[in-house]
Parts: structure tokens; sequence; C-alpha cells
């Protein structure tokens, strides 16, 4: 078996190679210079990789790579662009392949917060505009990296239903493939505001869903972890048993829907774990119980990681990774129980995905 893992930063793409998720060959950087913070998997059809960029030159936009960075196709005109005056694209901050059942369609979610979609595997991409004329979006407030839709969740059985969350405004669902779009957000605090309890407004800094319970969602968001069991109508806390409920990532066990991984930091004043101890923490129970998992990982670590830069591949024994702001990257070959340094020393890592190469 050989995995690839997708490391997008601020000042590049690496990609990381390994046949036992112990030892690795890193490669790169890929786009050097430009800012990764979204790249993907799309394995419905050989495995395509693709990269969210923005160049400081050339702006922002999406490169495909079907040979795992050998090559690039590099889009002579803007992929994503928005058709109205009043908005400009700043970056890409996620990309979202859709289920198997519908090949071709890719969605993108971008900075000033808005939806894009794709039929044609990530080359081209069309305006959502039912949610971006959604009545809410005047209000909608940027978090502090930016305001933008950074979840995209498609309902694995329906095309027409999908969840998005995005900072600020939070949990957004459509059940009409997205001509109309309802907040979510009941049982989600908002603590900075008079109201603590709104429609709307949440920094909800991450979603996640496992395809085998299509009605349930987990979330970390601004202070505060979160599971839904009626498909995001109502939340409620498992945060109960962390050291701390502030974090940006939160990624499912790719093959049990009870099992979830987060890595808390200590508050949103101070974006470092608790007492400096890199910890991912564990959940077999759906949330109800959580354990700290750190055998390899290091007690002086005075940093943070990220909403995208935690996910896990889907071998039968999963791996899980995950980078960090100043540059570091850890694999776990074993779900959690041991992690092995990937990299060190790269740009702030904003994004990590990883795929299982087809033999």
């Amino acid at each position: 078996m050989t995995v690839v893992v997708a490391i997008g930063t601020r000042k590049g793409l690496w990609l990381a190679r390994s046949e036992d998720r112990v030892s690795w060959q890193v490669d790169g950087p890929h786009h050097a210079m430009q800012e990764v913070y979204a790249v993907a998997f799309d394995a419905r059809s050989g495995l395509r990789l693709l990269a969210g960029v923005a160049s400081p030159h050339f702006g922002p936009g999406v490169s495909i790579s079907d040979d795992l960075g050998a090559s690039w196709e590099e889009p002579s005109t803007p992929p994503i662009a928005f058709p109205v005056d009043d908005a400009a694209l700043e970056r890409v901050w996620q990309l979202q392949p859709a289920p198997a059942s519908q090949p071709g369609v890719v969605w993108a979610g971008t900075q000033p917060s808005a939806l894009f979609k794709s039929t044609d595997g990530g080359r081209s991409f069309e305006f959502v505009e039912g949610l971006w004329n959604h009545p809410h979006r005047p209000e909608w407030e940027a978090g502090f990296g930016g305001q933008a839709v950074h979840t995209i969740v498609p309902d694995p059985a329906d095309p027409d239903r999908m969840l998005v969350a995005m900072s600020t405004g939070g949990v957004y669902r459509t059940a009409d493939g997205g001509k109309s779009w309802e907040a979510r957000n009941k049982g989600i605090k908002a603590y900075f505001f008079p109201d603590p309890w709104p429609e709307f407004g949440q920094c909800v800094h991450k979603v996640a869903q496992h395809p085998a319970s299509p009605s349930r969602f987990y979330a970390q968001n601004h202070h505060g972890v979160y599971r839904s069991d009626d498909g995001g109508d109502t939340w409620q806390s498992i945060a109960d048993g962390l050291p701390t409920d502030f974090g940006f990532a939160m990624v499912v066990h790719p093959h049990d829907p009870d099992t979830i991984f987060t890595f808390p930091i200590e508050a949103d004043g101070r974006r470092f774990p608790p007492e400096g101890k890199c910890r991912v923490y564990r959940s077999q129970d759906a949330g109800t119980t959580w354990q700290a998992l750190g055998t390899g990982l290091p007690d002086d670590f005075w940093t943070a990681v990220m909403r995208d830069a935690m996910c896990t591949d889907n071998a039968d024994v999963p791996g899980v990774y995950f980078g960090s702001r100043s540059g570091e990257v850890y694999a776990s070959p074993d779900e959690g129980e041991t992690w092995h340094r990937v990299a060190a020393h790269l740009p702030d890592v904003m994004s990590v995905r990883a795929a299982v190469i087809p033999t």
C-alpha cells in the first residue's frame, strides 16, 4: 500500500509518499510562493488532485493534476469568477468532490462566502446564486481568517441536499440543489453576541459527517464542540471530557461514524494547545467520552492546527494526519495510537489531505 499526503501551505504545496505511513519521502514545493488553502483528492476515476491556489501576481484559481503532481493543468482563464459587480474572488477555501453517483461534480467554497459548482471535474465552475442571494448575506461578518465558506458536506444519497458552514455565518442547508438555503444553528452558541443563541452569525470552524450516518454531523465551533443527530436541525454539546472547547479541526473516521478526531486549542486568544502539549483527541462513542492521543508527539508545541489541516486516509486501518502553523506534519498509521513526523520547517500548513494510491 502506498499513501500520498497533499500538504497545502501559505507558500506552496508539498506531497509526501509512504509505503508504511512511518517513513516518508517529501517533494515540493509545487505552486511555489502561492497560497494553497484547499486541496482534495478525487478518486472517482483514477486519482485526481485539485488545489485551490492563490498567486500574488495572477490571482486565485484551481489547478488540477492527474499524475500526482508530475504535471499540472493551469487554466488560461480563471475557473472561478464572480458574475456580480460587488465581489471578487480572494481565495478558494474548500474543494469537495461530490459522491460517486455524481461523476464530474466538484464543489468549491470561497472567500467571500460563496459556493460554486463544477460538472467537469474542477476545470470550470458555475456560481450558485441561491446562497449568494440569501437575505442573511449582508450580515455575515469576517472571522479572524476572513469571511469564507470553508465546509461543504454533500448528502451521500440525495444530490439536492447539502450542508455548508462559514465563518462567520454558521451552518446552512439546502434541500433543492442550492436554490434555497436555511440557517441550521439551533443549539450552537455565539458567546460574542449580546444574544448568544442567534439564528445565524455563529463562527463555525468545521463540520464533518460520515456517509453511513447522513443525519449525523459533528461541528467544531469558535468555543464549542457539537453533534447533530437530526440532519443539523438541532445541535448539542459534546465538549465534556475535552481540555478546552476551542479548536478548528473535526474529522470522522472513514469506517466508523462514532469515531471522531479533533485538536483542542487553549482559547481564541491563546492559539496553542493546553500547556503546549501536542495532543489529538479521539472519541469512539460519538463524543460521549474523549481520549488524548500523544505517543510520539511533542510536549513543547506552541502552535495551532487549522480547520482543514487534519484528515484520515481510507485504508482498512486508517491513518490520521495533521499539520501545524509552524510547518510540522505528523502521521499515525494506527488510528492515532502512535505518531511519526512526516515533515518539518514547512510554511504555515493550511490543508492536509491523504489518499491511498490505487494499484
